[in-house]
């Protein structure tokens, strides 16, 4: 095939009206989307009405689809890095030109320290079977996600109990009668189907308690609502496990068949009272009490949110991990309303779809950031990205000297993106494939432009759930600029490294076919809808007799195993927060509804609905400043500062300031975002490699910031 021309899927060029299923790019939910398109331009995006419980709602993030796609701010053709890193000189090139020069590079990278010297990163998701069937072809153990940086301690905490990871046990949130969320902000950092889930339930009478910081959306749509002392959560739950078993709420016969280490639970949480947490959250004793009574009379149709993104403090683990214990304790598993265990096509007695990564040998290599041989109690699949900086600068346990970063931005994603940088400078090699100038792309010695979500399409998707599921990302329209889709570029690149035959596809719909052999479903059936169960009905597992679950007991592990061998304790004691001076806050950031973080700042029609960030403070911490509703202010830690407008409101924590993240925006041919607002993680100084030792993930709202009026 030829090299610079864009391959498209077949059908896509077609005149007239078209209505293709797809899934949607805006953000990393993905969700199922119908396209409607008329001589070869998009006209209408909604959602896919065969997802019943998605039906033709989106949000405005998916909306504003549209407009990013006739946007022109966004790379049109490779480009190949002329002056510094960073210093935003580049000169255009064919994609044979940049394709060769990325071989050349890798080649002779290889050749000096092996495959494993190659890492790549991207958001993870549903379509990663591609992205680690290419690091794979490689050599290299190294793949990664952003998930240190989300879900990761939520994650290790699950299979630490489950011997399951966390997307394993969904939520029955349509069927729940009380769900109780730790800063999860359900209606603002939304999915579509989970958020209409959860305003279905409370319309039915559902209760929420709602935990946080400060008062969000989802606060406003909660029974109660206790505005917490920053990073104190699980002290909150030790009280809630406290009550529960003192005054015998729990579910003993579920609990008795499955649960080790009860007894131990027991003794452990036996000083955690609520009088004793009432002291360290802020919230009173008697509400604890009253609260928790409530939800057990409510069990097992409840569920306790272990989060979403968990990457915030030192014992988030713990507090992901109690959350799980409460729903345990309280009979919610593989229950109508509570936590449900994922079935894929073989609890079914079906054949899933193939996988891209079966084709390749398997990789002998130990990962470079120690995640399965040194942490043994980590999930090695997707590593723990922010140790790879480290292993960069050392060189231990081995060289690193070349990055792909497939769409994903570190240097917005993670804290104290100065030393991410100062860890990447020292690599040969710097790739981006994005849809987007991100702050890393902006890093690279080379662009690869991947065509829109609209533009491409992707390997299909299987999803486990109640009910098995396959997933579809048609190509709608041809690319507008000369970019290409991302299973292309990695066909090009290794074949160019003489590795072609691990993916030596001629066209997207030949993967496709790979992919469905042997299922029973054909790739017609599946473009016909986008979106296809593959069960009429779920089955849930007989409770009492078998969950199937994957722990070294067989059981649900209060004690756990795979604690136990790392030297980590089951039951963490509680550390307090320590105080903070005058003028001092703990830095908490977040999303509102319309944003999906760095990717949707520059969008012109989100861009209008928020065109920078504010700081909220405290109304009376305010006061103290001097600071006024509206002032400029100066926000500083660790010798780094930024300034912007101060939201003063009753409604956050006097102990925390909050900012929407993906704002302060550094590349000038974004010109909307370029230079507007604050960008909290530059403000994390130090926090790159501060981590949660039990479950990994970044302590970020450990941050201490300095604010003043400006």
């Amino acid at each position: 095939m030829d090299s610079n021309k864009a391959p498209n899927v077949t059908g896509v060029d077609s005149p007239g009206r078209r209505t293709v299923y797809s899934l949607c790019g805006m953000c990393a939910v993905r969700c199922p989307i119908q396209v409607e398109v008329e001589d070869g331009r998009v006209v209408w995006i909604q959602g896919n009405p065969h997802d019943k419980a998605m039906g033709t709602s989106l949000c405005a993030k998916g909306a504003a689809g549209l407009v990013f796609e006739y946007d022109d701010e966004r790379p049109q053709y490779p480009l190949i890095r002329t002056g510094e890193r960073g210093g935003g000189q580049w000169r255009r090139a064919s994609w044979d030109e940049a394709l060769d020069y990325i071989a050349d590079k890798l080649k002779a990278i290889i050749k000096k320290h092996g495959g494993r010297a190659v890492c790549l990163s991207d958001r993870g998701g549903p379509f990663n079977d591609l992205t680690k069937a290419f690091v794979k072809a490689l050599g290299s153990p190294n793949y990664f996600t952003h998930d240190c940086t989300c879900g990761r301690n939520a994650h290790h905490a699950t299979q630490s109990l489950f011997g399951l990871g966390r997307t394993d046990l969904g939520m029955d949130i349509k069927n729940a009668k009380h769900i109780i969320l730790y800063g999860r902000n359900i209606i603002e950092s939304l999915q579509v189907k989970e958020a209409k889930d959860f305003i279905g339930a409370l319309s039915k009478g559902a209760k929420c308690l709602y935990i946080d910081v400060r008062a969000t959306l989802t606060a406003s749509k909660a029974t109660r609502f206790w505005m917490i002392r920053p990073n104190t959560e699980y002290a909150l739950n030790l009280a809630f496990i406290n009550v529960v078993l003192n005054e015998d709420l729990y579910d003993a016969e579920f609990v008795n068949k499955w649960v080790v280490g009860l007894d131990q639970l027991k003794a452990f949480v036996r000083e955690y009272t609520p009088q004793w947490a009432e002291g360290v959250t802020g919230v009173p004793a008697s509400e604890i009490k009253a609260a928790i009574r409530e939800i057990a009379a409510d069990a097992p149709a409840v569920i306790f949110h272990a989060g979403w993104m968990t990457a915030r403090h030192h014992q988030s683990f713990y507090t992901s991990r109690t959350a799980h214990i409460l729903n345990v304790l309280l009979g919610a598993i593989e229950s109508p309303g509570g936590l449900i265990i994922g079935k894929g096509p073989g609890d079914y007695g079906l054949k899933g779809i193939n996988k891209l990564v079966d084709r390749i040998p398997k990789v002998k290599e130990k990962r470079v950031d120690g995640v399965g041989w040194k942490f043994k109690h980590w999930d090695a699949g997707p590593g723990i990205m922010h140790l790879l900086f480290p292993a960069i600068l050392s060189g231990d346990p081995y060289p690193m000297a070349a990055y792909f970063a497939y769409r994903h931005d570190p240097l917005s994603g993670f804290p104290d993106p100065e030393a991410v940088q100062e860890a990447l400078n020292k690599l040969d090699l710097i790739v981006a494939i994005d849809v987007n100038y991100s702050e890393t792309a902006w890093f690279a010695d080379v662009i690869l432009p991947e065509s829109t979500y609209l533009e491409r399409g992707n390997v299909i998707a299987e999803k486990k759930g109640p009910k098995p599921s396959l997933h579809l990302r048609d190509q709608c329209i041809a690319p507008r600029f000369d970019s290409r889709p991302a299973w292309w570029i990695f066909r090009e690149i290794l074949r160019r490294l003489g590795l072609g035959e691990y993916l030596d596809f001629e066209s997207l719909e030949e993967i496709w076919r790979y992919q469905l052999e042997g299922t029973g479903v054909s790739l017609a059936e599946l473009r016909e809808k986008g979106v296809l169960s593959q069960v009429d009905k779920p089955v849930l597992r007989e409770r009492l007799k078998d969950l199937k679950l994957k722990t070294p007991s067989g059981k649900i592990e209060f004690v756990s195993t795979m604690l136990s061998d790392a030297g980590l304790p089951s039951f963490a004691p509680f550390d307090e927060p320590p105080a903070k001076k005058p003028g001092t806050f703990n830095l908490v950031f977040g999303r509102v509804a319309f944003f999906a973080h760095a990717q949707s700042t520059n969008n012109p029609l989100l861009h209008e609905l928020m065109s920078t960030n504010s700081l909220w403070i405290n109304s009376k911490e305010a006061a103290k400043l001097g600071i006024s509703d509206g002032d400029t202010v100066e926000v500083s830690s660790n010798g780094t500062k930024a300034k912007g407008p101060a939201k003063v409101t009753d409604f956050i924590h006097p102990e925390a300031v909050f900012m929407v993240h993906g704002f302060g925006r550094t590349v000038p041919l974004l010109t909307r975002a370029f230079g507007r607002g604050m960008a909290d993680q530059r403000l994390m100084k130090g926090k790159l490699t501060d981590y949660d030792k039990a479950g990994g993930g970044n302590n970020m709202t450990e941050t201490v910031v300095t604010v003043r009026k400006a």
